[in-house]
């Protein structure tokens, strides 16, 4: 077995041992539940209520969960010795990265499949599939950034911040361009241009999360293959520009 994947096995029985698979389940029984009575409150479109609601519940969820998982995992090898370990054994630090990766990777995928078994209850089978598997890429940017975090910090608290605030102002982003540039009495002012210069400097340099995984494919059953396509391209690139910089960081180190 070559090296990537046998480091990408350990990475998965690593997730299973751990009981990550619990986890998930249980915020996937969490959120049914809650969809289940939102939508007992609500007056019209109960069906469209609890599929947007829990499709938003899920999202979140896995993405703090996955995120919070190669954090630790990844700073505890980190700590231990397990790295400097596994590099005596002639390991290039580049399979290390590509393995771990691949192993991550593959959790994440696993985990955004399972959340489609909640989902089916309450949307169509197409566009419960269609918003999992956006949420798997979404997930893959995720866990890179969350790897190179580690690498960078070497410190779960600095890195579990860095990552929802990179994740949070990727959501957002969109919405505060919005703001940015509504024509307010101030908008010609020194300090405000610079504000709309920033915003749209941020906006250039973040993906677009926005329009990942909408709850709105699941209300009203919009999404499409080329949303699922523009996920896919910004995911490639995203995921190409944060291994490099994992890399560079990684060979860097002093091990």
């Amino acid at each position: 077995m070559t090296p990537v994947l046998a480091i990408a096995r350990l990475t998965v029985l690593e997730a299973v041992r751990g009981r990550l698979a619990w986890i998930i389940a249980g915020f996937m029984a969490g959120g049914w539940v809650l969809a289940v009575f939102a939508g007992e409150l609500a007056i019209t479109e109960a069906q469209g209520f609890r599929s947007g609601l829990l499709g938003a519940w899920l999202r979140s969820c896995a993405v703090f969960t996955i995120s919070a998982f190669v954090i630790t995992s990844a700073a505890r090898e980190l700590h231990d010795k397990g790295l400097d370990l596994m590099l005596s054994m002639a390991v290039p630090r580049a399979a290390y990265y590509a393995g771990r990766l691949a192993g991550f990777a593959g959790v994440s995928m696993l985990s955004a499949a399972a959340c489609t078994l909640a989902l089916v209850w309450f949307a169509p089978l197409p566009q419960a599939a269609l918003w999992a598997a956006s949420l798997g890429l979404e997930l893959l940017i995720v866990t890179a950034m969350s790897l190179l975090c580690v690498f960078t910090f070497s410190q779960i608290a600095w890195s579990m911040s860095t990552v929802i605030g990179f994740y949070v102002l990727s959501r957002s982003m969109a919405a505060l361009q919005s703001m940015a540039h509504e024509p307010l009495a101030v908008s010609a002012s020194a300090s405000w241009q610079f504000i709309r210069t920033f915003v749209d400097a941020l906006a250039f340099l973040l993906p677009d999360l926005d329009r990942f995984t909408e709850s709105e494919w699941l209300i009203h059953g919009a999404g499409t293959i080329a949303d699922l396509s523009f996920a896919a391209m910004q995911t490639a690139i995203y995921l190409a520009l944060l291994c490099a910089a994992a890399l560079f960081d990684l060979y860097r180190k002093a091990l």
